[in-house]
């Protein structure tokens, strides 16, 4: 296996090959541009599939696309095109050009498009908070311009050992926002209560905290709505009309986020009544 490492702003970004013999599929070569978290971890599962892989940076994208005949683009939503531009300026071109973001669709591709590639995407749903991330057994959003691009996506995803399902393009930004909120704003909400906790003057908020929300998050895998507990569960409407008091005493800027939680709260209880 080689090493190399390529400047890219002011750091050392790694890439690594696998030699083409290698390659256990009929995928065959794949470049992962952007050697962040989730490309990453993408080189590290392909690796360990068995896939030729390379991983490497902006600075030598356009090379290591020309030795592949897929692509996979791992930048910000915002260097999707820039990125893609660049890497469709290869000679040979890539065969197929994908994309990891969960929010954006294949439009951003287009410039690979132009230059007669197919082009796919690929959006493991799950955490990455770092390059070593497993993403063994996730779910993943998978889309294609094409029958063979999307088989190639689903075939990608599988080897990677996740389980691919389609989302329509039209679906992207909902199911990314659905996404974030599962993910991103859960965090958001913890953070909440954490600060609640600490400005009552008690410590260790997250550690005491952290109980309750993984056996909720437990409960609420395992059954759903029906793991919603507390006063808005029973109806104990003076219990909350403390709570929005404290909240306003204490913390009166997280007031309209607990409103509107309360009020979702009260929406799911009634849906399980109903259906109870």
């Amino acid at each position: 296996m080689k090493t190399h490492t390529t400047p890219r702003a002011g750091a050392l970004t790694q890439a690594t090959e696998q030699e083409p013999g290698a390659a256990a599929t009929g995928i065959g070569g794949l470049a992962i541009i952007g050697a962040g978290r989730v490309g990453g971890a993408i080189a590290k599962g392909a690796q360990a599939a068995g896939l030729a892989v390379s991983l490497a940076g902006r600075g030598d994208a356009q090379e290591r696309a020309a030795d592949a005949r897929v692509a996979l683009l791992c930048v910000p939503d915002d260097e999707l095109t820039a990125a893609c531009e660049e890497i469709s300026a290869a000679v040979p071109p890539p065969e197929f050009v994908g994309h990891t973001s969960g929010a954006s669709t294949l439009k951003v591709l287009e410039p690979a498009q132009a230059r007669g590639a197919e082009v796919f995407s690929i959006h493991p749903l799950q955490t990455v908070p770092d390059p070593d991330s497993s993403l063994a057994g996730a779910p993943c959003a998978i889309a294609g311009s094409t029958a063979s691009a999307e088989e190639l996506a689903r075939e990608l995803a599988t080897h990677l050992d996740m389980s691919p399902f389609a989302v329509p393009e039209a679906a992207r930004p909902a199911y990314h926002a659905a996404a974030s909120m599962a993910s991103n704003l859960l965090i958001a909400l913890e953070e909440s209560a954490v600060e609640l906790l600490e400005r009552t003057g008690i410590g260790d908020a997250r550690e005491l905290l952290a109980p309750l929300v993984l056996q909720t998050v437990t409960n609420w895998a395992e059954t759903g709505g029906d793991a919603l507990t507390g006063p808005i569960a029973r109806g104990d409407e003076e219990t909350v009309k403390r709570h929005r008091e404290a909240i306003d005493a204490v913390a009166p800027e997280l007031a309209a986020s607990y409103d509107a939680l309360a009020e979702r709260a009260r929406a799911v209880a009634v849906r399980q009544a109903d259906t109870g």
